[in-house]
């Protein structure tokens, strides 16, 4: 028996391609749903930008039949835009809530014409009240993954002492096992010989585990300070790489490697045109409402951590000087671009070192819209904390950076690494361990 999903607004603005998820079952949305689409249209952020997209996209649908009636969909299913019912919900539930008119619509299709209905929403209070009201909900889970089985780039594999001895000597050794490529390998000893060796397997997808290319990395004055950030590095610092991503919790130093990494790739070996750093514009907590000003000052506000880090670094290049000074004399050069990821829409960037910011707070539509961004000879760097998540409806599981991980991974011209280790200071990593 086929099943009925009704969609709430919140699942068509995070995946505008939702109502193709459903295999062969039908579609609902509610008409509610529709007028607060309306309502998000004229919006400049990514919720008006996506819910204009599902605006045309439903519009193309009516050229297959009459959507009040059910059109086919692509996976056989059908969808249908319903016009709703007189109020059949207990009666302090009332209807000029859009959670409840919707709600509604599921309740009146349960009980009144007995189909299976499933409530989708990525709203938990409006999930609560449909299992309230016995129907089954659920939250819209396509693009989710297990963050307990992220992805991490790294593992630790027991070998004969004879063979690490072989691995320093021939800097390349055969492993046997499944791996993916770029993925980092730390050789232990399975003797009481504690020798230990680190490598990096091939790209081309071989069990082949070779010596890292970076002796002693130093991007723009900074050194790794833990096995991590000499792994980031490693892939930071590979021109063959088209996407690294880095994921840790606040103080590990993504930001700042990454940015180093940047401003040595881009100042002293030249090999790409421009650095473009940009981030989501999402507040934490209250929002401070409008600012004035032009964009760069608005962007001030939002972008206080990537001034800080570039200003620790212009201090560690050319101490004694102004930090100040030599952040503006850097992004005078032109070749230093601090942007929000909203004024990179639109643009296609060839040659250009790219740091995405704060990616946690994407969606995996979003994360799909910057990357696609990426010119010839583009390199893009993603960092983000998936437990710090600012935007309703997102989370570890779902988020746009976590997505890009675990669908990326294999791809030989991508590298990944998660930061454990905290290091702001003594502070930071208490904090981030116990709070």
């Amino acid at each position: 028996m086929a099943k009925t999903f009704i969609l709430d607004t919140n699942v068509l603005l995070h995946d505008t391609n939702c109502v193709n998820a459903f295999a062969d079952n039908n579609v609902v949305i509610p008409i509610t749903v529709i007028e607060e689409l309306d309502n998000f249209k004229t919006s400049e952020d990514e919720r008006g930008k996506n819910a204009r997209m599902v605006s045309r996209l439903l519009d193309s649908l009516r050229e297959k039949g009459k959507l009040n009636e059910g059109v086919k969909l692509e996976g056989g299913g059908t969808l249908k835009i319903d016009m709703g019912t007189e109020n059949i919900l207990p009666s302090h539930l009332s209807l000029n809530k859009a959670d409840n008119a919707i709600l509604n619509t599921a309740y009146y299709y349960f009980k009144n014409k007995k189909q299976k209905v499933i409530t989708v929403s990525k709203d938990t209070n409006l999930r609560l009240k449909a299992e309230a009201l016995g129907l089954d909900s659920q939250d819209y889970t396509t693009d989710k993954i297990n963050y307990d089985e992220l992805y991490t780039g790294m593992r630790e594999v027991t070998a004969p002492a004879y063979k690490i001895d072989k691995f320093y000597k021939e800097k390349k050794i055969n492993l046997e096992g499944e791996f993916f490529p770029n993925e980092f390998v730390i050789l232990k000893a399975d003797d009481d010989s504690n020798k230990s060796a680190m490598g990096r397997m091939s790209q081309n997808g071989e069990m082949v585990l070779k010596a890292l290319t970076q002796k002693e990395p130093a991007p723009w004055g900074i050194k790794p300070l833990n096995k991590e950030q000499r792994f980031a590095m490693e892939l930071l610092l590979d021109d063959k790489l088209d996407l690294v991503t880095i994921i840790g919790s606040a103080g590990t130093g993504k930001t700042l490697i990454s940015l180093a990494t940047g401003m040595e790739r881009t100042f002293e070996a030249e090999n790409y045109k421009r650095l473009v750093v940009c981030r989501s514009v999402v507040p934490v907590g209250r929002d401070i409402g409008f600012l004035p000003g032009t964009k760069e000052e608005k962007l001030d506000v939002w972008m206080g951590a990537i001034y800080d880090n570039l200003e620790f670094l212009a201090d560690i290049k050319h101490p004694g000087d102004s930090g100040e000074d030599q952040v503006k004399y850097i992004l005078d050069s032109g070749k230093v671009e601090i942007a929000s990821l909203t004024h990179i829409r639109g643009r296609s960037l060839p040659k250009q070192y790219i740091i995405v910011d704060d990616a946690q707070n994407l969606t995996a539509h979003e994360m799909k819209t910057v990357l696609s961004r990426a010119g010839a000879n583009t390199k893009v760097v993603v960092t983000g904390d998936p437990h710090q998540i600012d935007t309703p409806y997102l989370d570890p599981e779902s988020n746009g950076l976590t997505y890009v991980v675990e669908r990326l991974k294999g791809q030989k011209t991508f590298g990944h690494i998660k930061f454990t280790k905290t290091e702001r200071s003594p502070l930071a990593d208490m904090i981030a361990k116990l709070l």
